[in-house]
């Protein structure tokens, strides 16, 4: 089985362990009995030589796992920017949008909508998104969706812009032309040679599938396609990766969205202290009644962030940052004061599941699930640690109360 991982990691940079063997092993075996080969040696051989077999094996690999809105203030920070500083910027020009994998279509016509309420006019913007499954694409085109794709409960855009169709939801003729669908492998050399660069790109849940060789790779693609200023948004897991590969956080919380690292500005040096001129100042004494005043506690400016928004959102705000041990020790305090909650346990799990820490995140990830069983962010960031540790069928079960939910 090892050879068919290696071929799998070299077409379309996939970690065999990032998913567990046994997804790879199950497709294998599906592939192997369709093409009614005796043993896998035969398989082997079959494959090694077909291109179009190939694509069949990444085919079966490749299982979708999106839905409309899927993470929504990456979508709410995409209508914001956009509308806000973006058009304003340049009034002249159309925004470029990227949808990197694409999957079956759910998460670049998501960004269509945002943009659609949000009043961008639709000549004003433009998104191109690939994916290197054709099998994907077909229902992308289509534009026609399940409930697997409405997820959650608020749902009200889905008498907007769609339309009943044979016991699904056909999307809006709108929507669907403003996404230019085409194949392709990110990790081929000449992907997107060439082209010009993006205002937005959409990678998310993608580089923790592959090895670190391959990450860097496809980091380098995408800090070429960004443009100067634009914005990256990737997986909550995925953000100190991108920390450490020269982006730097927007700094809004809940969205993960990073910016290239602009080059630092020469620091001026300081006079030497002594040559600062002091001047005394004289501080009378205020008093209220027989009390004095209280003393003013001095507070930095990203101290003060922090102090006067919500310890979760701020804790959430030095994760998106890479600061996850900050983030932790804000989980931990909120919890002593206020007790444990679903949200707290999940957000600890995504810290730990950052830091690589899968054990503690999969504990964390269980306690949201006991004090909120239908926690559908932690059903889902469960059920892939459980993938990715060989148990299919643990995982399985999740995802399915999940799309229950």
């Amino acid at each position: 089985m090892v050879i068919f991982e290696e071929l799998l990691n070299k077409t379309m940079g996939m970690d065999a362990a990032s998913i567990g063997p046994s997804m790879i092993r199950r497709a294998v075996s599906e592939r192997s009995a369709a093409c009614q080969c005796a043993d896998l040696a035969t398989y082997w051989d079959f494959v090694s030589q077909s291109p179009t077999e190939l694509q069949q094996l990444i085919e079966a690999v490749v299982v979708p796992e999106t839905w409309f809105f899927r993470d929504r203030e990456a979508f709410a920070t995409l209508a914001r920017v956009a509308v806000q500083q973006w058009w304003p910027a340049h009034p002249e020009k159309v925004l470029r949008l990227l949808s990197l994998p694409c999957s079956t279509g759910e998460e670049p016509f998501t960004m269509v909508m945002a943009l659609q309420d949000a009043g961008l006019p639709l000549s004003k913007f433009r998104v191109d998104a690939f994916d290197i499954s054709e099998r994907a694409l077909v229902i992308a085109r289509r534009g026609i969706y399940g409930k697997n794709s409405f997820r959650g409960k608020d749902v009200v855009f889905r008498d907007r812009f769609f339309e009943p169709h044979e016991g699904a939801h056909r999307l809006s003729e709108s929507v669907r032309s403003q996404v230019r669908f085409e194949q392709g492998n990110m990790l081929h050399p000449g992907f997107l040679s060439g082209a010009e660069t993006y205002d937005i790109i959409f990678c998310r849940n993608v580089l923790i599938y592959f090895d670190r060789p391959t990450q860097e790779r496809a980091i380098a693609l995408l800090s070429r396609l960004l443009a100067p200023g634009g914005i990256l948004f990737v997986g909550p897991s995925e953000s100190g990766l991108l920390l450490s590969h020269g982006f730097a956080s927007a700094k809004i919380p809940l969205a993960f969205a990073f910016k290239k690292e602009t080059p630092a500005v020469p620091v001026v040096k300081a006079p030497p202290r002594e040559a600062i001129v002091r001047r005394p100042v004289f501080v009378p004494p205020v008093r209220l009644g027989m009390a004095s005043r209280p003393a003013v506690k001095t507070v930095l400016p990203q101290q003060a962030a922090v102090a006067t928004s919500h310890p979760l959102e701020a804790a959430t705000r030095l994760a998106d940052q890479g600061r996850l041990g900050e983030a932790g020790v804000l989980c931990a305090a909120y919890m002593k004061t206020h007790g444990p909650s679903a949200q707290v346990y999940y957000l600890m799990g995504l810290i730990h599941d950052a830091a690589g820490e899968l054990d503690e995140a999969i504990g964390d990830y269980r306690k949201a699930l006991y004090l909120n069983p239908s926690h559908h962010e932690s059903l889902l960031h469960l059920a892939f640690i459980l993938e990715k540790q060989g148990n299919a069928s643990g995982a399985q079960v999740l995802r399915n109360r999940a799309r229950r939910l």
